[in-house]
């Protein structure tokens, strides 16, 4: 019998998850993104940007490239010591915080525009999160979010997680943030107009067998699934990732090559 957690618990999990493997060797993969998410949000130099679980700092940097006072928030600190790193390098301003997305230390209005790439979507509450976002956007400014999509790649690769080992009961899927009608859902009234962009990112690694393993040693979800099985267990989750890649995979000579598609959602606050 499957004994039902409470967010706070389920929070704890994720954090720990986020804190494994070495996200730092994964979080290249979704660069692009965070530009995508800029230019759809159409960020203009000077205004307020906050970056909401902002993980190694992608958004946040995007948004200093293009002159904006740029923030970003994350729970985990290891994350945003290298975001930090990233920052001093490009000699950028970025103001990164340790903080929650469901609970942003920041007054009603705060922000121009509130964004998060790959980020919120991993939270424990959705709801609570998507209203945090709001709540800190002034009115008449800009929520941005970039969400792998339920049916894409990566979406996939979760669903197999999920397969398993089962996520706890009542949890809703990262990927509802991935679908036009679950950010319709999570947003509500709260967000007036609202635009949609499907787009995807092209990955490329050495073959479906590094792919399986470089994200079974540093991507925090696969790492932390493949620890909590057996032996025998975590050879069919292996086979089942190589599996996955080799499906979608559009190159011919023994190298991987595939798209992974993401949902670009930009909602004005109401």
């Amino acid at each position: 019998m499957t004994t039902a957690l409470s967010l706070e618990e389920v929070k704890s999990r994720q954090q720990k998850t986020w804190s494994s493997g070495d996200y730092g060797k994964i979080a290249w993969i979704t660069v692009p993104l965070a530009d995508a998410l800029c230019e759809a949000a159409d960020l203009r130099p000077g205004s307020a940007v906050l970056d909401v679980a902002t993980g190694t700092g992608h958004v946040a940097l995007a948004a200093a490239r293009r002159f904006c006072a740029a923030t970003g928030i994350d729970y985990v600190p290891a994350l945003l010591q290298e975001a930090r790193a990233r920052a001093d390098a490009e000699r950028l301003q970025v103001e990164f915080r340790e903080a929650d997305a469901e609970d942003l230390p920041y007054p009603d209005a705060s922000f121009d525009y509130v964004l998060s790439a790959i980020g919120v979507m991993f939270t424990a509450d959705h709801q609570r999160a998507a209203d945090e976002l709001l709540r800190v956007c002034r009115s008449g400014g800009v929520v941005g979010l970039a969400s792998w999509t339920p049916t894409g790649f990566v979406g996939q690769m979760l669903k197999l997680v999920g397969r398993h080992v089962p996520p706890p009961p009542g949890i809703r899927p990262p990927t509802s943030w991935g679908a036009e009608e679950g950010v319709r859902e999570l947003l509500g009234s709260g967000a007036g107009e609202l635009a949609f962009t499907t787009a995807s990112v092209r990955q490329r690694f050495p073959s479906p067998e590094f792919f399986a393993d470089f994200f079974l040693t540093n991507y925090g979800p696969t790492f932390k699934a493949s620890q909590a099985l057996t032996p025998e267990g975590r050879l069919a989750f292996r086979d089942d990732l190589i599996a996955l890649a080799t499906a979608s995979n559009l190159a011919a000579d023994g190298t991987l090559v595939n798209d992974w598609e993401f949902l670009v959602a930009v909602a004005t606050k109401a």
